[in-house]
């Protein structure tokens, strides 16, 4: 890939691998887009490497699964563009119709009081479904089961998840707590709602976001997707289907729907979103001669976590084993 920043942007030890003890085989834990960018970057390299994920189908929080006989986001709501690198990335995506400018100006609600709208960057959409990109990045990548991974695997490992799972297996440095959401989507026959393609709430005790998921990929589908606050995805983690009932009253009272939907799908993100974040966009250890990365949308050195962070996340973290392994 052309146009990588230094890697100086990452958190690194001085450190010399020892060949006798590992291999240069890296093996990457978790295929979201931070483990796919980073794979991408090994790939044009010729660097060996191998992708673990104990998920069914890769993309981690930029989840799309079919629900009723299309895709629906169920993880991030869209994507913004700052950084020029994965600027030209997301040109690529356009050309060949994998993603599309989708709008700059949303819906703001709150309780008894009018709709009105704020006007902020342009958030980018899939017709596909958010997943697609991921799937795009790993390309024929073999992405292998690992739903008994209790520690890190041998030789060089890249941990590319949230902290919380990370220390799981290994120790994170400086490890950031996560908020949980919960996933609301609704199926209805037809949709007049108070908004244009997506509303933040404000001020309101069980919801945070709503999204017109057939505006959002462009095909007019009448499918609600509803982010509730973390405090509400926290009393129902053990149970999401129980957060269902709450979620449609807000929307009633929001005046957002008077029908009950068709069907109802909710998905638990008990890691949704870094409660803080990293000073840096990786971070990349010596322990016990091989090396061991983090990457995530929690490794930001500047601004809110956001889609394009994890590709620069891995995309950063890529580049200095790069360097690493084959200087």
């Amino acid at each position: 890939m052309a146009g990588l920043r230094a890697a100086s942007a990452g958190h690194t030890d001085d450190m010399t691998v020892d060949a006798g003890r590992t291999t240069d085989s890296i093996t990457i834990v978790g295929a979201g887009i931070a483990g796919a960018a980073c794979a991408r970057v090994l790939r044009a390299a010729g660097v060996p490497f191998r992708i673990v994920d104990r998920g069914r189908a890769p993309g981690g929080r930029m989840s799309s699964p079919e629900l009723h006989g299309r895709r629906v986001d169920l993880g991030a709501g869209y994507f913004t563009v700052r950084d020029q690198d994965f600027a030209t990335v997301v040109s690529d995506w356009e050309s060949r119709g994998l993603a599309r400018q989708w709008a700059n100006t949303f819906g703001i609600l709150k309780p008894d009081t009018e709709p009105c709208t704020t006007t902020g960057p342009v958030r980018w959409a899939t017709p596909h479904g958010l997943r697609s990109l991921v799937r795009d990045l790993l390309a024929d990548f073999d992405i292998e089961g690992a739903s008994e991974l209790t520690d890190l695997p041998d030789g060089h490992v890249v941990v590319a998840m949230p902290d919380p799972q990370a220390t799981r297996l290994t120790t994170v440095p400086d490890a950031v707590d996560y908020e949980p959401v919960i996933a609301v989507a609704c199926g209805f026959d037809g949709l007049d709602v108070p908004f244009r393609d997506a509303a933040f709430v404000n001020d309101h005790p069980d919801i945070a976001f709503v999204v017109d998921d057939g505006a959002r990929r462009g095909d007019g589908a009448p499918v609600l997707v509803v982010h509730t606050i973390p405090e509400r995805a926290q009393q129902h983690l053990a149970d999401p289907d129980a957060v269902i009932a709450p979620v449609l009253d807000a929307l009633r009272e929001l005046s957002v729907v008077s029908t009950a939907p068709n069907w109802t799908h909710a998905h638990r993100w008990t890691f949704a979103k870094p409660a803080a974040q990293h000073d840096s966009t990786f971070a990349l250890e010596l322990r016990d001669g091989r090396l061991v990365g983090f990457a995530g949308d929690q490794w930001c050195e500047s601004g809110a976590p956001r889609v394009e962070s994890a590709w620069r996340s891995g995309t950063d973290l890529g580049t200095e084993l790069v360097s690493r392994l084959l200087s």
